[in-house]
């Protein structure tokens, strides 16, 4: 027998909606349809359609119909070009940064209101991901698919060194000297890299404790300056200087997969790159693979992670079956059942923490017991501040900043004076920002 769908559309509602065709949400057959852009791609693709499909299954009313829409940066601006109009699409997937952008449009539907119809409870879902979608004490997005960075390290090569595979480094310090003994052990094998991209820097940043916007990073007031122009901020540049200098770290610019490439391949020993990435590189990885913590300036305490990933954005202006449709899948999405599927199918964290007590999720353990770690960094998170996020519609140029300036620093440049240039330039596109939008 089908789920009953949990919403209640009467039979003068149902009479209307098919009169209506398709233009308000509804096909000939009466399902009301749901459109849902979405970014995934590769095995992420497969184990999303699966789970729409499942969805459709469940129930006789509604039809979800996922469509993917490029890569984040893509499908951003195309909901920007249509937000508001019919060909707007019920919901859209968006990067955890694109936040502020999406409600600053004016074009979406907060689903706090549905949370408050229902008195939907919030609190069921992974405190240290809810934190950085709860903006000024509402939901304006569903959280779905969550990750952070964590560091893949090759046990074999740790072995070859005289290192124990089971220990890997926890600070820059010890990963600079891991990396030299690593370097003298394996012929060619060079001991770290760091991918130069923003998100990085950011978690790097956060994980000592530090904020990449002033004004609680954008929470409790709009950001004016970076608060990243500091020693935390700093270390990082320096970090990366002094494993250069040391001849053990691996360049691969902004390529991730020229990175990943590099560590299945042997060039390199340790890395650091999203936990969504699991199951890619442990399924391919002709050697054992450890995962483990990202690491810390020695003189730091850790603090955590912030939550990478996207949410589901609903659209204003839908007919009302059509949002409550929408906010139905949302739901279904929740569930423990389904994110113990997602998460095993992908790496990305479950949204509900009842999902890793599921069998699918223990006996994904037993085999591939790596997929805790991530898990397990997420949940010794310290909520703070630093590791609630930044807010503010800038960031993705702030990380495309933070991307040359790590770059020209892999390249040779000073790493003082790449990162004082970088602040500089984050400072202007602040400015830049806020005088858009009269402030």
């Amino acid at each position: 027998m089908k789920r009953k769908l949990g919403i209640l559309i009467s039979s003068m509602s149902i009479v209307a909606l098919a009169a209506c065709g398709s233009s308000d949400g509804t096909g000939g057959d009466e399902k009301t349809i749901v459109t849902f852009w979405h970014s995934m791609g590769g095995p992420a693709q497969v184990a999303l359609d699966q789970i729409v499909s499942s969805y459709n299954e469940s129930q006789d009313e509604v039809q979800v119909n996922a469509e993917f829409q490029g890569t984040y940066e893509e499908s951003l601006p195309k909901f920007h070009s249509v937000g508001g109009t019919e060909d707007a699409p019920t919901i859209i997937q968006v990067q955890e940064i694109g936040s502020m952008s999406m409600i600053n449009s004016g074009n979406i539907e907060p689903i706090q209101r549905f949370i408050d119809e229902e008195e939907y409870d919030m609190s069921g879902l992974e405190e240290n991901i809810t934190n950085y979608y709860n903006i000024d004490g509402q939901f304006y997005s569903m959280p779905f698919n969550s990750s952070t960075p964590v560091m893949y390290y090759n046990k074999d090569a740790f072995e070859a060194a005289g290192l124990d595979p089971e220990a890997p480094p926890q600070t820059y310090e010890e990963i600079e000297a891991a990396g030299q003994t690593i370097a003298e052990a394996n012929d060619g094998m060079r001991g770290f890299a760091l991918q130069a991209y923003g998100w990085l820097f950011e978690e790097l940043l956060a994980n000592q404790g530090g904020h990449l916007l002033n004004n609680d990073n954008g929470r409790s007031d709009l950001a004016t300056e970076v608060a990243f122009d500091d020693e935390k901020g700093r270390s990082i540049f320096k970090w990366v200087e002094r494993m250069i200098e040391d001849e053990t770290f691996m360049n691969y610019g902004t390529n991730s997969d020229n990175m990943v490439a590099g560590f299945l391949s042997g060039e390199v020993a340790m890395f650091m790159q999203s936990s969504a990435q699991s199951r890619d590189v442990i399924d391919n990885a002709p050697f054992e693979v450890g995962v483990g913590f990202i690491p810390y300036p020695e003189q730091e305490e850790r603090e955590g992670v912030v939550i990478g990933g996207a949410s589901l954005w609903m659209s204003a202006g839908k007919e009302d079956a059509e949002q409550e449709a929408a906010w139905d899948f949302m739901k279904y999405m929740a569930t423990p059942e389904i994110q113990a599927e997602w998460h095993v199918g992908t790496g990305y964290f479950a949204i509900n923490p009842a999902a890793y007590d599921e069998q699918v999720a223990q006996d994904a353990y037993v085999d591939m017991p790596q997929l805790q770690t991530a898990v397990q960094q997420l949940q010794a998170t310290t909520p703070t501040v630093a590791t609630q996020g930044a807010l503010m519609d800038m960031i993705p140029e702030e990380r495309k900043i933070i991307e040359t300036a790590l770059e020209s620093v892999y390249n040779g440049e000073n790493a003082d004076a790449a990162f004082d240039e970088a602040v500089n330039q984050v400072n202007a596109a602040i400015e830049q920002a806020n005088k858009a939008r009269g402030n």
